[in-house]
């Protein structure tokens, strides 16, 4: 490939009435660079689950997934969200596809904690189908699901995978340039609520170890954590902010790098 993609997270709760990640995305691709989208959509999932009596349940940030549970998840991040991201790209002028991890195989998984349900832990990764995507010129945009072969009698099917851990196995897999995680806050906090500019791999276990990281940051840092292994740089930003992705990638944004 021409250059090495960026991975971009997108949470679902960033997406507002004055961000302009998508615009970003558009003005990224217009420039040729390789950009791979992964996104949430948890908010959306949960509101479907309380319209369907289900109460959503969370263990170390992690979604407690029961099979009605995966059929709303999947129904939401694979339907709803993915295709209303892909339209809106579209119609701003990007070539843009909407994929799964079960697509082409993308993201094999198992189940490896009972007490989640049918979340995947990602076992392998097969970058071919971004791969060949971004090679035609399109923006893949893909929902967090995994795809669980047959195993010890148990049939294959689809498991739930959490957005921000999709992100890092994709961004190592695909040798991306660098990881970016669009969310809700500013950054990683310090136990006195302040930005933390920058951590290294070693910082950020003592923030998760520590607990002073918590809930949904805890799947980003240990993504990142996941990605450095061959990716560069990661950052943490606040997605909600205009022009916040286009500031990250030039190196003037806020928001927290973890960086070797």
């Amino acid at each position: 490939m021409a250059s090495r993609p960026i991975v971009i997270k997108i949470g679902g709760s960033t997406l507002g009435s004055h961000d302009t990640t998508l615009q970003d995305l558009v003005a990224l691709q217009r420039e040729k660079v390789n950009v791979v989208v992964v996104h949430g959509g948890g908010n959306i999932v949960s509101e479907w689950m309380h319209k369907q009596g289900a109460v959503p349940r969370f263990v170390r940030g992690l979604r407690v997934t029961d099979q009605e549970g995966l059929e709303i998840v999947v129904a939401v991040l694979a339907g709803l969200v993915n295709k209303q991201l892909v339209t809106s790209l579209t119609s701003m002028g990007a070539r843009a596809i909407g994929l799964s991890g079960t697509d082409g195989g993308m993201l094999k998984a198992r189940v490896s904690d009972p007490e989640l349900g049918l979340v995947g832990e990602v076992t392998e990764v097969d970058p071919t189908l971004l791969d060949s995507t971004l090679e035609a010129g399109y923006m893949p945009v893909v929902a967090p699901l995994g795809y669980r072969e047959d195993d010890e009698g148990v049939e294959a099917g689809i498991l739930n995978i959490n957005g921000d851990t999709a992100a890092g196995e994709l961004a190592l897999a695909a040798n991306a340039e660098r990881l970016v995680f669009l969310t809700d806050v500013s950054g990683v906090m310090d136990s006195g609520g302040r930005v933390m500019g920058r951590l290294n791999p070693r910082q950020a276990r003592a923030l998760l170890d520590s607990g002073v990281a918590g809930g949904g940051m805890i799947p980003k840092l240990q993504a990142c954590l996941r990605a450095l292994e061959g990716v560069p740089t990661t950052n943490i930003i606040d997605g909600r902010k205009p022009g916040a992705l286009v500031e990250c990638l030039q190196g003037r944004g806020e928001g927290t790098r973890v960086q070797a």
